[in-house]
C-alpha cells in the first residue's frame, strides 16, 4: 500500500509515479477483446439453412451458431430497421433516442439519434478502441449525425437508402466523401471493406459495426449464385433473397477466416444479429411459424436471429432466457471490461451470465411500438412480461389521425 503524505511539488512526482507504474502494469496485462457486430437488414430466422432444411445456403451462419452462445428469445427493439439500430448503439429504448420511424427524408426529425445520445461507437472509443463502421447507418442526415460525429473513427457505407438504388450501381461514402460504384456488388464490397478493416487493425483494440444491407430491398443478386435455387423450384423472389444471403454468408465466413489467419480469434467477440423480421413486400418465406412480418410487433417482426462467440471464453450454448437489443451495450461494457459515462441511464442491462451458463434476471417488461410519424401507443405496440405478451393492434400503413378503437 503506498500512503502520499507531502503536501508539495514532491507528492506530485510521486502520485505521477504511481500512475506511470500504473500504466506500465496495464500495457503488459491481455489485450482487452476485440468486437465484430454483424448486423443484417430484415434477414429472418428461418433465412438459415439450419432451420429451414437446408432450402437456403448459409454454412459460415450454421458454423457461427455451433461455435457460439446462441439466443432462441433475442429481440430486436423495434419492427424498423432505424429504431432498432438506435436501441442496439445506445442501450436505450427507441423513443429516448429521438429515432422513432424510418424515412429519414420524410421525417427528419423523428429518425435523428439525438446529439446528447451516447452511442456504443463513443464507449469504445472511449476506453481506446479504434472505432469503425461499414455499410448501413440510416439514424440521421446532416453533419452533426454522421456516424463521424458519433464515435465511429472510420466509415464506409451509405446513410440511407436513396445512395442504393441498386445492389450492382451505388454510391458510398468513405471519410466523409462519397464515391460511385457502378460495377460492384455492395454485399461483396462490404465485405471486403470488413476485412480490410480488421487486417489494418489487427494489434487491436477495436470495434467493428459491420450493418450489411442484405436482404433488404432492392431484391438482387448475382445471377450464378440465384440459379441454383430457381433449379430447387423457389420462385424468383425467393430464390434471390437466398442468393443475397448466402452472399453475406459467403463473405462473413471469409472475414472469420482472417481472423484465424490473422491469429487474433481468440481474443476477438463476433456478435450476429438482424435488425428486424423479413420484410412484408417480399414474397413471404419460411419463418420458423412466427406470426408476423417486419412493420408488425408480433413476434415475427421482432425476434431476430442472435449469437455471440468468443472463442476459448465463451462455451457454445443455447439460451432460451429472453434478452433484447438494449441489452447489447451493457454485455459488451461488461465482456471488455469497458468504462460507462456516468451520464449514460441505460434500459438494458448486460446478459453476461447468461453467456457464462449462469442465471441472469433482465427487466420484468419489455416493450415495442411503432407506426409512421409521431408515435400512437395505441397502434402497432406490445408489451411482455415473462411468458405473456400484449399485442395492441397494427391499424393502418398509412400515418393514424388518432388512437385505435381497437386499444381502448
Amino acid at each position: 500500500m503506498i500512503q502520499i503524505v507531502n503536501t508539495g511539488r514532491t507528492t506530485w512526482l510521486l502520485f505521477l509515479c504511481v500512475i506511470a507504474v500504473c500504466h506500465a502494469t496495464h500495457v503488459t496485462a491481455a489485450k482487452p477483446p476485440n468486437v465484430i457486430l454483424i448486423l443484417a437488414d430484415d434477414m429472418a430466422l428461418g433465412d438459415m439453412s439450419c432451420f429451414n432444411g437446408g432450402v437456403s445456403r448459409t454454412p459460415n451462419l450454421d458454423r457461427l451458431k455451433e461455435e457460439s452462445v446462441w439466443f432462441h428469445q433475442a429481440y430486436s427493439a423495434s419492427p424498423v430497421c432505424a429504431p432498432a439500430r438506435a436501441a442496439l448503439l445506445t442501450g436505450r429504448y427507441p423513443h429516448r433516442t429521438g429515432v422513432v420511424t424510418l424515412n429519414m427524408e420524410r421525417f427528419p426529425a423523428l429518425t435523428r439519434l439525438k446529439t446528447d445520445e451516447v452511442t456504443m461507437a463513443d464507449v469504445f472509443r472511449a476506453n481506446g478502441y479504434v472505432t469503425g463502421l461499414i455499410g448501413k447507418w440510416h439514424l440521421g442526415i446532416g453533419r452533426d449525425f454522421h456516424p463521424l460525429s458519433r464515435g465511429f473513427d472510420e466509415f464506409e457505407g451509405f446513410i440511407g437508402h436513396l445512395h442504393v438504388p441498386s445492389y450492382f450501381d451505388y454510391v458510398l461514402d468513405i471519410g466523409g466523401e462519397t464515391k460511385a460504384f457502378p460495377d460492384r456488388y455492395l454485399t461483396h464490397d462490404l465485405s471486403e471493406r470488413a476485412v480490410k478493416f480488421v487486417q489494418r487493425h489487427r494489434e487491436g483494440p477495436f470495434f467493428l459495426h459491420l450493418a450489411h444491407y442484405a436482404p433488404h430491398r432492392p431484391i438482387e443478386a448475382p445471377d450464378d449464385k440465384i440459379q441454383p435455387y430457381l433449379e430447387k423450384g423457389l420462385d424468383e423472389e425467393t430464390a434471390t433473397v437466398y442468393a443475397m444471403i448466402e452472399v453475406m454468408d459467403e463473405g462473413i465466413g471469409e472475414l472469420l477466416e482472417e481472423l484465424e489467419r490473422l491469429k487474433i480469434a481468440e481474443n476477438t467477440i463476433v456478435v450476429f444479429a438482424s435488425d428486424n423480421g423479413p420484410d412484408s413486400l417480399v414474397k413471404e418465406r419460411f419463418n420458423v411459424d412466427l406470426l408476423g412480418t417486419k412493420y408488425l410487433v408480433n413476434e415475427g417482426g421482432i425476434r431476430v436471429p442472435f449469437m455471440v462467440r468468443w472463442k476459448g471464453q465463451l462455451a457454445p450454448d443455447e439460451v432460451h432466457e429472453m434478452i433484447h437489443f438494449i441489452d447489447v451495450l451493457p454485455t459488451l461494457g461488461e465482456l471488455c471490461g469497458l468504462k460507462l459515462p456516468i451520464k449514460m441511464p441505460l434500459d438494458g442491462s448486460s446478459f453476461a451470465p447468461l453467456l457464462r451458463g449462469q442465471e441472469w434476471k433482465g427487466a420484468e417488461y419489455r416493450f415495442w411500438q411503432w407506426n409512421r410519424g409521431l408515435p400512437r401507443y395505441s397502434h402497432n405496440a406490445a408489451v411482455r412480461e415473462g411468458d405473456w405478451k400484449l399485442v395492441r393492434p397494427f391499424v393502418t400503413k398509412n400515418m393514424p389521425k388518432g388512437n385505435s378503437k381497437l386499444a381502448s
